[in-house]
Formats: structure tokens, C-alpha cells, sequence
């Protein structure tokens, strides 16, 4: 068994809505049964993808592309013990290699043995827009488990647009505040002006001081720039762990590159041939249940300010939109040294930041307590904080802006004005009365993006890709299960791993039958049995 760290995965998939995520420590028990088993969660049906499939890349790698492929990374010293730092180039537009490079932040951990090395281990975290470098350094690279440490160097990338890889850039410190606070669910026309010109500004704001890379962060160029990187690491094949969004990423590559396909991991997998309103609804449907465990949770404790033993699922959810209907019309006070107070849309989001991770209900209950019973909202606004990595010097990390971009890039919009999302509400209020409303309008944000989208909704196949493991949480809030089985089928080489339990992703969240079989696929490049499912 392996003991964890906590790492800190980004969230995925919208701007405005939900992100972040977790991990706890551990170990239980696992099984093995057909997936058609009937553990909550794992009973609703994935409709076949239809559509067209991603198409690969020649394999042949293009002369212009050529320089890339053909660098040396000069790797230093970057100030954290254990970890190497270097630079990457690719190009800007990969359709005109030649018209400028855009230079990508690279680390690694070197193999720690025993045993023969096997590579390099790529990992990404997720978002878009989640730092991958900051996710080897603070958690993979030191808390993998040792046996996979000692065969392979740890690797990261951050993605084009993220963090230390030519940052997108849209809002910050205060202007980002206004951004946040603004109320997603508009009771007239005239707040829905409101939430409109908010997107607005913070797309405009994008275009502003991001004209150029603005254009080119789509996943597709982020898994063209891991071939590049695979390359010039020297090996044959990409290993990779995916979390989240990051199993997005990690299938494009296997799609656009099936014959360089190693061992990949896919945990927390997104359907990549469902289109924007389809994955924001269903996953509005995914907080509900996280939800519903929490609820079921929160009423066997004395200290849950959202009823008592005897009270419903749905009366609590019930209880806790009255509490946000108070905050819409008479913000609390939160201590804040900027002013801020906690108003309906700093509250939704602090709730929605603890759904990810079912170690953070004990933290949700007292911040619910404090500001429902005592009038202090200080516990939601960390929360909320948390979610948008504000720091406390009022600064925020790009993973808003960077996940906006990505989103906004990879597909049509959602909505396209209010009067779609109006028609949609009901729709959205059914997958979750909680969460509905606020995560329809939150959908809206792409409609006034100054960049049009370059990606469509599509299955990916990747035939005659190596074995590529996929892995599903039956109650995920952020990337719903039904999600996984659809990719899990998609892929012609998948096969789907389960983990029957809440929270955002299973590597590593305390699933010793998890743990040891993805383990065991990473060291032996053997998958698990079909249909085999954990706890």
C-alpha cells in the first residue's frame, strides 16, 4: 500500500463554473465484476458516440517540424531539491512552423532506482490550465509511489498558454475580484446585461494582453507539443498519467499518434465526442450526486447546519439554495482585508470547490455552519479562494484565464446568448436543483470569445494504439463515470478500470486495488482484467 500526499489536481472543463479537485490517503478493498454490477452511479446507460473520429497524423514526422524534434534541452538547476528545469521550443502555429515558436517550461525528476529504467513519465493534472510543472514538483514526483519513481524520470510540461509556458493572461487582482463575485444567477433583465458584459470584459481582457497565443492553445497543439517532447526526451514511446482534463489531453495524443502510444493512464476521463452544453450539463449532473453524498453525509453529524438525521437529500439541497438566496439579496461579511463580502456566487463556488474531494466535507460544514449560524462567511470565501488559487496578496494564478482559452478554443460555444440559456434552464434546474441554474449561465462565457474555436466534438479511436487504461469514480462530480465507459469504448484498445466511491479521479485516493493495478500497469504494461471494479 502507499501512503499519499494530497495532491492538488485543476479542475476541469469551464470558466465560471467548476474546477479544482483532490485526492485523499489509504487503502481498501477491491473487486472484480461485470460493469454491469449495480453500485450507485454505474447504472445509466452511455449513449453510442456518433460523429466523426479523430483523425492521426501521418506518421512521418514533416522537415519544417524537424528543428523541433532535433533539439537539446539544456537542463538546471530550478531551486526545488530533486527536480531539473529546461526549455522547450514548438511552434506557435503548427500550420506555419516558421512564423514564431512558443517556448513551453519543462522539469523532471531523474529515475531513483533500483531496477532498470523504463523511460519517462509524463503527467498533467488536468484544468485546462493546471500547472503540470507545479503538480510534479509538490506532488508526483515525490509522491508516486517509490517503485514507479525508481524505473522512470518524472516529466512535466506545462501546456502552451499555463502557467510558466507563455501564460494567458485576462484578469487579475481586483478586476478578477468583480469577475468572480458576479451574480450567475440573474433574477431580471437587467443583471443579465450584468453577466453579460462581465464575459465580455474578461474575454476582452484575454484578447487584450494575449492576442497571439490567444489563438493557439487548443488541446490538439498541446498533444502535437508532447510528441515534440517525447522525442526529445528520446524515447520511443509516451508513458503518461492524465488526470481530468488531462485524459483529454492524453487521448488527443493517443488519436493524433496511436503508434507512439506506451502505457497511458487516463484517470477522470472526459468524453471528447460530447459537445459543450452535453458535457456542461452532464456534469452539472455530476455536482448534484456529489451532492446527494454529501447531504446523505452532512446530516449524520451533529454539527451539519442543513438539517438532522431525519432530513432528505433534497430538503437539504432545498435548505442550502434558501441560504443562497439570502446571500444573493444581502451579502455576509467574511473578514476579508480587501473588502469582499460572501455573496450568492463566492458561496456556490466554495461549495462546489469541496465536491471534489469528500475529505473537504468536514471543512464545508463548518463554513456552512460559520456563515449560516454566526454570520461569518470567511470559511466559504477560503473555499472559493482555493478554487480560483487567489493568493492572499489578492493575486490570481492564470488557471482561470488558461482554462477559458483551452475551452473556448477546443469548441463551439455552448450557448450563444441568453435566450438559449433561458430555454436550457429548465433542463439544467433538473440535473441539479442546487447547482443548475448558476452552472447554465456559467456556460455562457464562450459565446463572446474573440477568438472563434478551431475543435469540434469528436470520438477517438486510436487504432492500433498499445492497451490504454481508463478509469472512472462512479460518483465524480466533475467528470461524470458515464463519461469514462464512453471513452473507455471509443478507444479500440481501452479498458476501463472502476472505482466505486466519491471524489474527483482514484489514483492515489486511498483504493489499494486502484493503486496496485494501475501500478502494475505502469511497471508490467499489464492491464487490469476486464471489468474490474475497486473500492
Amino acid at each position: 500500500m502507499h501512503m499519499r500526499r494530497t495532491p492538488r489536481q485543476a479542475r476541469p472543463l469551464r470558466a465560471g463554473g467548476a474546477l479544482l479537485a483532490a485526492v485523499a490517503l489509504l487503502v481498501s478493498a477491491c473487486s472484480s465484476e461485470s460493469p454491469s454490477g449495480g453500485s450507485s452511479g454505474s447504472s445509466t446507460r452511455t449513449a453510442a458516440p456518433t460523429g466523426a473520429a479523430l483523425t492521426p497524423l501521418p506518421r512521418d514526422t514533416p522537415s519544417a517540424l524537424a528543428p523541433y524534434y532535433g533539439q537539446k534541452l539544456n537542463w538546471r538547476s530550478c531551486g526545488v531539491p530533486g527536480f531539473e528545469c529546461a526549455t522547450m521550443k514548438a511552434p506557435l502555429d503548427y500550420d506555419k512552423p516558421g512564423s514564431g515558436d512558443v517556448r513551453l517550461a519543462v522539469s523532471r525528476a531523474k529515475a531513483t532506482g533500483p531496477g532498470k529504467r523504463l523511460g519517462s513519465l509524463l503527467v498533467n493534472p488536468g484544468g485546462p490550465g493546471g500547472s503540470a510543472v507545479n503538480y510534479l514538483q509538490s506532488y508526483a514526483g515525490i509522491g508516486y509511489p517509490a517503485e514507479v519513481r525508481a524505473r522512470y524520470d518524472m516529466v512535466a510540461v506545462d501546456p502552451r498558454g499555463v502557467a510558466r509556458s507563455e501564460p494567458v493572461e485576462c484578469l487579475n487582482g481586483r478586476a478578477m475580484d468583480a469577475y468572480t463575485q458576479t451574480d450567475t444567477t440573474p433574477d431580471d433583465g437587467r443583471e443579465t446585461d450584468q453577466l453579460v458584459e462581465a464575459f465580455k470584459k474578461f474575454a476582452e481582457g484575454c484578447g487584450a494582453h494575449s492576442p497571439d497565443v490567444l489563438r493557439h492553445v487548443s488541446t490538439v497543439e498541446a498533444a502535437r507539443d508532447m510528441d515534440i517532447l517525447r522525442a526529445v526526451l528520446g524515447d520511443e514511446k509516451l508513458t503518461y498519467v492524465g488526470a481530468s482534463y488531462g485524459t483529454f489531453l492524453g487521448a488527443t495524443y493517443a488519436g493524433l499518434y496511436p503508434d507512439r502510444v506506451g502505457r497511458l493512464v487516463l484517470d477522470g476521463a472526459l468524453d471528447p465526442s460530447l459537445d459543450a452544453r452535453r458535457l456542461n450539463k452532464e456534469q452539472t449532473a455530476g455536482f448534484e450526486t456529489a451532492f446527494q453524498s454529501f447531504a446523505k453525509d452532512c446530516v449524520r453529524h451533529s454539527d451539519c447546519p442543513l438539517g438532522d438525521a431525519g432530513t432528505s437529500p433534497d430538503q437539504v439541497g432545498r435548505n442550502l439554495k434558501a441560504f443562497f438566496r439570502q446571500l444573493d439579496k444581502k451579502p455576509i461579511p467574511a473578514g476579508d482585508p480587501d473588502g469582499r463580502k460572501l455573496g450568492e456566487a463566492l458561496a456556490t463556488t466554495g461549495v462546489i470547490t469541496a465536491m471534489y474531494d469528500e475529505s473537504s466535507w468536514p471543512q464545508l460544514r463548518d463554513a456552512l455552519t460559520s456563515a449560516m449560524r454566526r454570520n461569518d462567511g470567511a470559511g466559504l470565501l477560503a473555499l472559493s479562494d482555493s478554487y480560483y488559487e487567489r493568493d492572499a496578496d489578492g493575486q490570481y494564478a492564470n488557471l482561470m484565464s488558461a482554462n477559458a482559452a483551452v475551452n473556448c478554443l477546443d469548441l463551439p460555444p455552448a450557448f450563444s446568448g441568453p435566450d438559449q440559456v433561458e430555454r436550457s434552464l429548465p433542463a439544467f434546474e433538473k440535473a441539479s436543483p442546487v447547482f443548475g441554474e448558476g452552472l447554465a449561465w456559467a456556460s455562457l462565457n464562450c459565446a463572446y470569445w474573440p477568438v472563434g474555436n478551431t475543435g469540434e466534438p469528436r470520438r477517438i479511436e486510436a487504432k492500433g494504439a498499445a492497451p490504454i487504461l481508463v478509469v472512472g469514480t462512479t460518483r465524480d462530480p466533475a467528470t461524470p463515470y458515464p463519461w469514462a465507459r464512453s471513452l473507455a469504448s471509443q478507444l479500440s484498445s481501452g479498458t476501463l478500470l472502476t472505482y466505486v466511491g466519491d471524489g474527483h479521479t482514484a489514483y492515489g485516493r486511498g483504493s489499494a486495488c486502484i493503486d496496485s493495478a494501475i501500478d502494475r500497469y505502469l511497471l508490467q504494461g499489464v492491464p487490469p482484467e476486464k471489468g474490474k471494479r475497486c473500492s
